[in-house]
């Protein structure tokens, strides 16, 4: 098959079975042994009930190893030839690259409560980029808030306008902030469909922390044009801004053993892939017809409205016949990631009870098997560590049972006795061959890169790329134990019915770890681990050996995690080149262009404490250009009921004269929703003697007379007149 020209349609059901075939047989050959292994290993001591147990646990755990490993076999191979013809990237020729595409496209980035200078900034970068394509002529960008927090929502809407002024972007560049949050992100996109989705073709989803070249953006769209039946492409973004130690730690990682594990993973997946939720291109008619998500039955944290929308929208996508494809080759698409351990944990709690709700899914009507097998390993994923968890528990219980029993081995009738393995060389074997089935897929990432010299150069050399995989495997070994911990406790809350918030992420330097939150969340890790250790120690020597590294990740989680989540060793690894990625050391310029600007954010003057906690509310009512803006886009009631229009009054004259502290968050917030309200307040407090204001309008009109001196207003420079005087 030719790779410049593979035609997704023309791809035959067989090729797709025989390569599904492939990878079972491997996984076969990979899990097989080490199972027959365990198994005779226990009957060699006869078998009960702990036996059967931690056999069966031992064949499904090993089989997930197995998978990812015949995974990154399958990659490995396939990028040592050249790559795999079957991939939708190589459906586009060089003359398709370079058509310009008139097909309306959104491009929407859905926020709630995220750091408003790096969203509006992104959006800066990602639209100036796109324009100088000169390719996408009929593309609009929509920045869909769920934010709850005054201050968000308020430097969303002023962010929003002054960027599309200094960009001479209106009607380019849309805001549009909800109510009300129903259903999370889901429901925001949802929203955006109904309202304006029979207006565009395509919707290209990014998340707060997405950045997308022009170029990429470009060719997601040249991609759909070009295969009709596809109704999602999910790109494969590179993490990268990584400041903290374990944000680099991720994304070093992340660029090293993905392209191999993602040349895998579309091996089989074929045009049966997963949507993400972000970084994707969408073909909205379809989408909008047939992935409205169901309400599942009962009450949550398993029933009720699906948390992981993603997963559930591939699947009816592929329901209804439209094709989901991986686009593993395409530069240009980023992200970020977590900072810091709690954040981490945080953000896979989230995504666990989402996994979790696909239990009921699994055998729905109509889904593809693919789709099927996506929503297992999606709860596998996940229900992996408390399996482990059980896996080391019940090793423990079996080394007591067998030292105090006084067990003696069963003659040999098995292959071992062809062999000539004794028993302690069947166990060391099944070790040793379970630690290489670990460790593969990061030794096939770095003999991939043999003879790719410029790749090498990209990552610092080979003696920088060995030492950030040595620092890497290290330091997330000790953390495998933790974070086992972590998704065992979220996975009993939930099956406790303990709801979650879906809570803002910290990006960026907010990621930064803080000693009492560390100390608070690890505490508990610390002491399993300690009593782990005396516990087993007392059992067997031996087996306490093999596990003294989930051991010592548990006792240090506390300076561990303290350390991976610094902001000061994480720059500092930076500048000696370690954990560097090709993204570092040759700058994008959708990456450079960025940094500028948030550095240029990140100097310049900020409010007090006492305003910064009401700033949004401060700049709502005094800046008249956002005062002017939010009340456009608020929608004004007719009429109030009587005892309405009095609570509001009576709110009015409390924030007047007490200040924004006097009322409940609820109360400010439902004034910054009233358009009467907003009007009134702007025109009170200009209006009043100081002297009949509270204290805190007092420093707030001294404050906003120093931000924005008359005539000028914060949206009267031009960002890029800014920077250069600054």
């Amino acid at each position: 098959m030719n790779i410049a020209s593979f035609d997704p349609s023309s791809l035959n059901p067989r090729e797709a079975t025989r390569r599904r075939n492939c990878l079972i047989t491997l996984i076969v050959l990979i899990a097989g042994p080490a199972v027959l292994v365990m198994a005779d290993l226990h009957w060699r001591t006869g078998y009960d009930a702990w036996k059967v147990i931690h056999l069966l646990l031992f064949t499904v755990l090993f089989g997930l190893v197995a998978l990812g490993a015949a995974q990154t076999l399958i990659g490995f191979f396939l990028r040592r030839r050249g790559g795999d013809a079957c991939q939708i990237t190589n459906s586009l020729t060089p003359k398709d690259g370079e058509r310009v595409v008139t097909a309306r496209t959104a491009i929407v980035m859905p926020v709630c409560n995220e750091e408003v200078g790096r969203v509006i900034e992104g959006l800066r970068v990602m639209y100036e980029s796109v324009q100088r394509t000169r390719k996408l002529p009929a593309c609009d960008f929509f920045l869909l808030s769920d934010s709850n927090d005054p201050n968000h929502w308020i430097a969303e809407e002023a962010g929003w306008l002054a960027l599309t002024q200094s960009l001479g972007a209106q009607g380019r560049i849309f805001y549009r902030k909800r109510r009300g949050g129903i259903n999370k992100k889901s429901g925001n996109l949802a929203d955006f469909c109904r309202r304006w989705g029979s207006h565009y073709r395509y919707m290209v989803v990014l998340d707060a922390d997405s950045i997308m070249s022009g170029d990429a953006i470009v060719r997601l769209v040249q991609l759909m044009e070009k295969n009709p039946r596809v109704g999602i492409v999910q790109g494969v973004p590179q993490l990268v801004n990584g400041e903290t130690v374990l944000a680099r730690l991720q994304q070093f990682a992340s660029r090293l053993y993905g392209p191999v594990s993602a040349a895998g993973l579309n091996y089989w997946q074929l045009s049966e892939a997963n949507y993400w939720g972000h970084n994707a291109i969408i073909r909205l008619g379809p989408f909008i017809r047939h992935c409205a998500l169901p309400e599942l039955p009962g009450d949550g944290p398993f029933g009720g409205r699906i948390m992981s929308h993603d997963y559930v929208e591939a699947a009816l996508m592929r329901r209804a016949g439209w094709e989901v494809w991986l686009a593993t080759a395409m530069e240009g698409n980023y992200e970020e990631c977590p900072g810091n351990v709690i954040e981490f944990a945080q953000r896979d709690r989230r995504w666990l009870q989402g996994n979790l709700q696909h239990a009921r899914l699994v055998a729905a009507q109509g889904f593809h098997t693919v789709n099927r097998v996506h929503f297992a390993l999606g709860i596998l994923a996940y229900l992996a560590s408390p399996l482990w968890f059980a896996f080391l528990f019940v090793s423990a219980v079996i080394a007591y049972r067998f030292g105090t029993t006084g067990v003696t081995l069963r003659p040999v009738h098995s292959f071992a006795e062809y062999a000539g393995w004794s028993y302690h060389t069947q166990v060391m074997s099944l070790a040793l061959f379970t630690f290489g089935m670990l460790f593969l897929p990061k030794a096939l990432a770095l003999f991939s890169l043999r003879g790719r010299k410029d790749e090498v150069a990209a990552f610092g050399g080979w003696g920088d790329l060995l030492g950030g995989v040595f620092l890497e495997t290290f330091i997330f070994t000790l953390l495998a134990p933790v974070l086992m911990l972590f998704h065992t406790k979220f996975i009993v809350l939930t099956v406790c019915r303990q709801k979650i918030s879906w809570g803002k992420q910290r990006r960026g330097r907010a990621g930064e770890s803080g000693l009492g939150e560390t100390f608070s969340a690890h505490w508990g890790h610390t002491l399993i681990g300690l009593i782990g250790w005396k516990v087993v120690g007392g059992i067997d020597s031996t087996l306490a050996f093999w596990m003294s590294p989930i051991f010592a990740g548990l006792i240090c989680s506390i300076p561990l995690s303290y350390f991976t989540g610094s902001l000061d060793v994480g720059l500092a690894l930076r500048r000696e080149g370690l954990l560097k990625i090709p993204e570092e050391s040759q700058p994008q310029p959708i990456l450079e262009e960025l940094a500028a600007a948030l550095s240029v954010r990140r100097r310049g003057p900020s409010p007090g404490l006492e305003l910064a906690e009401n700033y949004g509310l401060l700049q709502a009512v005094l800046d008249p250009y956002v005062n002017a803006v939010h009340v456009s886009l608020l929608r004004a009631k007719d009429d109030l009921p009587r005892a309405s229009e009095e609570r509001f009054e009576s709110l009015r004259a409390t924030l007047l004269r007490e200040g924004p502290a006097a009322l409940t968050p609820a109360d400010r917030l439902a004034l910054l929703m009233d358009v009467h309200s907003m009007n009134t307040l702007h025109d009170e407090v200009w209006a009043s003697p100081t002297s009949h204001l509270a204290e805190w309008w007092q420093r707030a009109l001294q404050h906003y007379a120093i931000m924005a001196p008359v005539p000028e207003t914060a949206f009267s420079i031009n960002p890029r007149e800014g920077r250069q005087r600054s």
